[in-house]
């Protein structure tokens, strides 16, 4: 294609893309050029990337490769594209989203518009009270491995823009530059970090599972959100049928699923009977397993409810230990609520949707915490029950100081058992 073919790129799009880029924040790409920078001659820059999207000489800088440690061990490859670059593919992302959004199926809720975990958590708790058993799954490095040639195909499929087209097929062959500086060639994936990547992921899978199960499997009830997925099964058997024909699905697409962190459990409760081997699992943060549940005339009962998980109990007590609040005795409780207040409620927002007492729990870690810097700071409130006192005192007279305050979750506060 000339470059001199031009294309019809409205610029105010260019502009909305800017600032959605601009109120998503983020760092900066391999040139080291910030928002703020890049906003400092902001019409003259936008003016030149409409020109050179318009005209088809646009070519985007390579990715930043950072790597950033897994949960679950290890590390994995974030791909930053530059200022720049990231408003060319929010420009992309506006016009090409609606082409395949309205064919995704409402079971598919990761970075979609309306859709949310809140959404995929809610439908899975459901199910499990409805069928017996669950397959949990998870795709092996599925940012990594998406094989850009049937990619390719997808998009040319549904993009009513051939500068759609060009351009995504351009940001996906841009090479990583490492630490080093050195360049990373790359033959598959879409960098996970980019703004396109999660619109490219879903379309992908929406033809290699969604679509898969709901014309293969149609009684089976499924959320997937990203690389999760999760499938309600009416027997074992059946489940270990599904987790086969998934197997040879996802390879013969170029994907695998990680057998690590699939596995097939049993939702036991109070009226399901038998013994087996898994009868947990974890999905978006929450671990699904047997709980205790009260019904509305105060009678004891065990279900299978979602609280948040081992896991992120164990990541908040030690994002809050790195923290070191005892050593921050030159600060006043004002900066520190200041400081922490938007991590903590984001934590919140996220743990505090079902089974809310577990989620309380690890916040009085915090309490505990915030116990050992007035113990650090004042020499008068050396002893513990002093300290805890006094910071209790000043949690009650000021309660939106810190954001787990005011859900009363309070230094003096007892056992909660609010499900």
């Amino acid at each position: 294609m000339k470059g001199t073919k031009s294309f019809n790129i409205p610029k105010e799009v260019v502009y909305a893309a800017f600032k959605e880029i601009k109120a998503n924040g983020g760092t900066y790409g391999v040139d080291e050029q910030s928002i703020k920078e890049y906003e400092e001659n902001l019409k003259d820059n936008l003016y030149k990337l409409w020109n050179r999207m318009s005209s088809g000489t646009y070519f985007p800088k390579p990715v930043k490769a950072v790597e950033i440690p897994k949960k679950s061990g290890g590390t994995r490859i974030l791909g930053i594209p530059t200022v720049e670059d990231r408003i060319a593919q929010m420009v992309a992302k506006i016009i090409f989203e609606p082409c395949v959004e309205p064919m995704f199926y409402k079971d598919s809720y990761g970075y979609r518009p309306k859709k949310s975990m809140k959404q995929a958590l809610e439908a899975t708790r459901q199910r499990c009270w409805k069928s017996d058993w669950v397959l949990e799954f998870d795709i092996k490095g599925l940012f990594d491995n998406i094989r850009h040639d049937y990619l390719m195909k997808l998009v040319e499929k549904h993009a009513k823009e051939r500068w759609v087209v060009l351009y995504i097929e351009r940001w996906l062959k841009v090479p990583f530059q490492m630490k080093d500086g050195t360049l990373k060639q790359r033959a598959s994936g879409a960098p996970q970090g980019g703004v396109i990547s999660p619109v490219l992921a879903n379309l992908f899978l929406h033809y290699v599972f969604d679509d898969f199960m709901e014309k293969e499997f149609p009684t089976i009830q499924w959320a997937r959100y990203a690389d999760d997925g999760i499938a309600h099964c009416t027997t074992e058997k059946q489940a270990k049928y599904l987790l086969t024909r998934l197997q040879e699905r996802f390879e013969k697409c170029g994907l695998e699923i990680n057998l690590d962190k699939t596995k097939i459990i049993y939702c036991k409760d109070s009226n399901r009977k038998g013994t087996y081997k898994n009868i947990s699992f974890n999905f978006l943060g929450y671990s699904f397993k047997p709980r205790k549940a009260k019904t509305k005339d105060g009678r004891f009962f065990i279900s299978f409810l979602p609280a948040i998980s081992e896991k992120a109990s164990k990541n908040i007590r030690g994002k809050v230990r790195n923290w070191r609040l005892q050593s921050k005795v030159g600060k006043d409780l004002q900066y520190i609520a200041a400081m922490y207040n938007k991590e903590i409620q984001g934590w919140i927002n996220h743990y505090t949707h079902f089974y809310k007492s577990e989620a309380y729990r690890v916040l009085q870690y915090l309490n505990q915490c915030l116990i050992k810097w007035v113990r650090s700071k004042f020499k008068k409130l050396k002893s513990r029950r002093r300290a805890k006192h006094w910071l209790g005192r000043i949690a009650k007279q000021n309660k939106n100081l810190f954001a787990h305050w005011k859900y009363g979750i309070l230094p003096s506060a007892g056992k909660r058992g609010a499900v």
